[in-house]
């Protein structure tokens, strides 16, 4: 499957119309970089995390980044915190790991409505919360009736993103991430690729063992594309441009969300391969992310598309 987001998104950005790539600023960037080096964020250990056993960890990371997508919105979703006012993906962790440490356990399997709205309790209800609702109880229906309980336990020893991944999106349906483009199907996946990632990062951090997450793609979201538009290896149509810069939003499987996430992929897999291959696509993608907070790069707008996917 991962080959097969390679191959459909370079279809993509062979036939896009909206957004184009830009490779003279590709290959600024890639001059301004030798290397690149960037700590995992699990590394940080957000809110102590890293203080649970691993088993607790892989399967807490399991339900998080199920329903980690789509905070957008007029006014954003925010929570209060030990450390403040969080909003985004760093709230909903918050908010997940809370209630896992209070509760001593990740099974969501038997959560009643009432009890998730209160785990997510901020100034405006969560975006998708009934998405989020049925996707946490699914996923830990699914860990105790085919994993025996425990997702980490199952994946014991693997340490390999091909095969973690593969295991993921066979046993999640809400991992699906597909589009269809000239009635071609493009796949994406962000969500598996990104707990793969974290899994064996963590695993990497917490165990000291060696692991491989070599083969993963990139994480296809908002953020990203926002930074290369903002690097310029991104250019949008005037169109395009004017729907995202007035913060309108794009509906899910459009033309243009297709293409905005698919030259996104295209982008790494460049650079990437101007690298000579020196630096895995999965940290090229999180050096990128991380650039969203550089106040030299003037960043626009995102693009705005409500989905569960990202």
């Amino acid at each position: 499957m991962l080959d097969k987001i390679v191959s459909t998104t370079q279809y993509v950005a062979n036939n896009s119309i909206n957004v184009k790539i830009n490779e003279e600023k590709i290959n600024e960037f890639v001059k301004s970089i030798k290397e690149i080096k960037l700590s995992h964020w699990l590394s940080y250990s957000p809110y102590n995390l890293l203080d649970l056993p691993i088993e607790m960890i892989i399967n807490l990371l399991l339900v998080y980044e199920s329903i980690d997508f789509s905070f957008w919105g007029n006014p954003k979703w925010t929570i209060d915190t030990n450390n403040g006012k969080e909003d985004g993906g760093i709230a909903l962790l918050y908010a997940i790991f809370k209630y896992v440490k209070d509760k001593n356990t990740t099974d969501f399997s038997n959560i009643t409505k009432d009890e998730f709205s209160n785990i997510l309790k901020g100034n405006v209800e969560i975006p998708l919360f009934e998405e989020r609702f049925n996707i946490i109880r699914n996923v830990s229906r699914i860990v105790n009736e085919k994993m025996n309980g425990s997702f980490c336990k199952f994946i014991n020893n693997i340490n390999i993103d091909e095969e973690l991944f593969e295991i993921i999106i066979s046993h999640f349906p809400n991992f699906k991430d597909e589009r269809t483009y000239n009635n071609k199907t493009i796949y994406f996946y962000k969500l598996a690729q990104l707990l793969t990632s974290d899994i064996l990062h963590i695993r990497e951090i917490k165990e000291n063992i060696k692991v491989d997450y070599s083969h993963l793609v990139g994480c296809a979201d908002y953020k990203i594309p926002q930074v290369m538009r903002g690097m310029g290896m991104l250019n949008y149509s005037d169109k395009l441009s004017n729907i995202i810069d007035s913060k309108k939003e794009i509906e899910v499987n459009s033309e243009y969300e297709v293409e905005i996430r698919s030259n996104m992929l295209v982008v790494i897999d460049l650079i990437k391969k101007k690298l000579e291959n020196r630096v895995c696509a999965i940290d090229i993608n999180d050096y990128i992310w991380s650039q969203g907070k550089n106040k030299n790069i003037k960043l626009k707008p995102y693009h705005l598309t409500r989905c569960i996917n990202y």
